[in-house]
């Protein structure tokens, strides 16, 4: 279980983003943590990951005090973190970064396996580079990859379906829905967009840095699509998805 105790964070031009956060994350779940733009979601997730420092408060992890560990310490004890722009490696292959997650030389059997369960052909991705031959949409399934290759206990995605096209992120949902249905440790996504929302287990509602509201997906989706900006960002998408 992932308990975030009191948490703050305060900007360095003064501004409080979180404000005494309390917050657990059940084990064995999808967890979605959803509010408006600024209310603090992508602040809370890089604290998750370690490549923030909370100002205050602490964060426990099966009931380790982790606030201490930088993100590399964090990444060694089983955490792992997906960025809303996934970072590109000129020079490195998809096969060397995955095996880099894996820690260790891999077989192909188990890369193909690994790339085959984020929708990619092994055959036409091991060997390609992770740069900018690779379109938004085949970069964030490799970042997957890579979480999946590490087999984490806690994973945390941030904004997955940020730039990328509409058909990557129809592939993106179907990613998601398999990790769900195999889940072994804790899957945190934070997301306004509706059809990530309707997949979770738990929802989590962030505004004005601090938790508004938790609870199960189905009693929760009333309260956040009436959310204001979270109601308008999940509708504009809908949309999209419905032309």
């Amino acid at each position: 279980m992932l308990c975030l105790e009191d948490i703050s964070w305060i900007a360095p031009d003064g501004r409080t983003v979180l404000n005494g956060l309390n917050l657990e994350i059940p084990d064995g779940k999808l967890t979605v943590i959803t509010g408006p733009n600024g209310s603090g979601k992508t602040t809370l997730a890089r604290i998750i990951a370690g490549i923030e420092n909370p100002t205050s408060g602490r964060i426990l992890l099966d009931g380790k005090d982790i606030t201490g560990m930088d993100v590399t310490e964090r990444a060694r004890y089983g955490v792992s973190f997906a960025f809303q722009q996934p970072v590109r490696f000129k020079g490195i292959t998809v096969r060397s970064l995955l095996e880099t997650a894996a820690g260790g030389k891999q077989e192909d059997r188990k890369l193909c396996s690994i790339l085959g369960d984020v929708g990619l052909c092994s055959k036409d991705y091991l060997d390609r580079e992770v740069n900018a031959t690779l379109s938004g949409g085949e970069i964030k399934r490799v970042e997957i990859a890579t979480v999946l290759a590490r087999n984490s206990r806690l994973a945390v995605f941030d904004e997955p379906e940020a730039g990328i096209d509409l058909w990557s992120f129809k592939s993106l949902i179907g990613v998601f829905k398999r990790m769900h249905e195999s889940l072994n440790g804790t899957l945190v996504i934070i997301s306004h967009q509706e059809r990530i929302l309707r997949i979770a287990d738990e929802i989590v509602l962030l505004a004005d840095g601090a938790i508004k509201a938790q609870g199960e997906s189905k009693k929760m989706m009333t309260q956040v699509l009436s959310s204001g900006s979270v109601k308008a960002a999940c509708c504009r998408e809908e949309a999209l998805f419905n032309e």
